[in-house]
């Protein structure tokens, strides 16, 4: 295990009144951090709703209405709350139960399972360290691991408290990777493509990864200066997110940030950058954040549904490349997705860092 990284629950729980500088968002970022609970209430644009019960309807009139419901929100949001999902209340409640109960036990207990980044080996209890040149921290501390197929989860590491964790971890990756290849297949025909199209190209059921991050967002006595989690857009082809019905979510619409009300019984889907670069940008992958606050835990679990690293070259698909929409995105490995995403980012900042020492 390498050196133990700073919790944020325990500097959290020390009773400090300010946090420390790491924590602090650049100048340009905080003028448009706000109170959650404020944020919550305010009227607005607000994250569609979608209602799957219709997806496999019998007849096609009812199935291609819901199909165009999913498609209008991909391409106009990248992100919706799903209903009648097919998931049942009562696993999803098991799930937050179980996770909650995995994050409620003391730190040293949780550091048994301490990922270790340095070596690349992210899976595990784990906070963010310092990888970039202005050396920000997030306000979270967190648990990740993969969880399907079956065959390439490492149980070892998963969590022994709660006893029951594995068994509903499993049950819902199970179902959660159903709802993916109905979501796959819905978005597939919305291209014009035909229904498998898509699945196969993030890699199908032996390929395609689900990563599952619980999210520990603990108080913060300076919630107007930090960010639980940054700006960023996902490198998955999907995000499922569930919460513990404490607001958080913001997401940049139409140059404002939006915070996402708490929808019960709702998981939360996100376009990621893979189907954005398949669709070429028909279907959005939307920049969003994670805001803390003061007075309650906000517990999430985000389950990334990733393409094989190396397999797979992404590019716009070519049925949807035309002389007038020629393609948007170059072809790349995901790995390489990544690398470049993480590239351009230091690009950026060291860029900022520049302009600002300049002044």
């Amino acid at each position: 295990m390498g050196t133990l990284a700073q919790r944020v629950e325990s500097l959290s729980d020390s009773g400090i009144q300010s946090i420390p500088k790491e924590y602090v968002r650049p100048k340009e970022e905080l003028a448009n951090i706000g109170n959650i609970f404020e944020e919550e209430k305010k009227e607005g644009p607000e994250v569609p709703t979608i209602d799957l019960k219709e997806i496999e309807s019998k007849d096609e009139l009812v199935r291609g209405k819901c199909r165009e419901k999913l498609r209008k929100a991909a391409e106009e949001w990248g992100v919706m709350h799903l209903v009648n999902h097919g998931i049942p209340d009562e696993l999803l409640n098991r799930l937050k139960e179980a996770g909650a109960e995995f994050f409620s036990l003391p730190v040293e207990e949780k550091e048994k399972y301490a990922n270790d980044q340095a070596t690349g080996n992210v899976q595990g209890y784990g906070s963010k360290l310092a990888n970039n040149a202005s050396g920000q921290l997030e306000w979270e501390d967190y648990f990740f691991h993969l969880i399907f197929p079956e065959d390439k989860r490492d149980l070892s590491i998963w969590p022994k408290t709660p006893p029951h964790y594995t068994e509903v971890t499993s049950e819902y990756a199970k179902r959660l990777r159903v709802l993916a290849s109905k979501i796959l297949k819905a978005l597939s025909l919305e291209l014009g493509l035909e229904e498998g199209r898509l699945e196969k190209e993030v890699g199908g059921m032996e390929e395609l990864l689900l990563q599952m991050k619980i999210n520990y967002y603990p108080i913060c006595p300076q919630p107007e200066l930090a960010l639980g989690v940054e700006a960023h857009t996902d490198i998955s082809s999907l995000t499922f997110l569930l919460h513990n019905m404490v607001p958080g979510l913001q997401l940049f619409y139409q140059g404002k940030w939006v915070t996402a009300k708490c929808v019960p019984g709702s998981i939360l889907m996100h376009i990621g950058d893979t189907i954005e670069i398949l669709s070429n940008g028909k279907f959005k992958s939307i920049l969003h954040r994670g805001l803390v606050n003061k007075e309650k835990v906000r517990i999430s679990w985000a389950v990334f549904c990733e393409p094989p690293k190396e397999k797979i070259i992404l590019k716009p698909l070519p049925e949807l490349v035309t002389p007038t929409e020629p393609a948007r995105f170059p072809p790349r490995t995901f790995a390489q997705h990544i690398h470049h995403k993480l590239f351009r980012k230091d690009q950026e900042e060291a860029a900022a860092a520049a302009a600002a020492n300049s002044k």
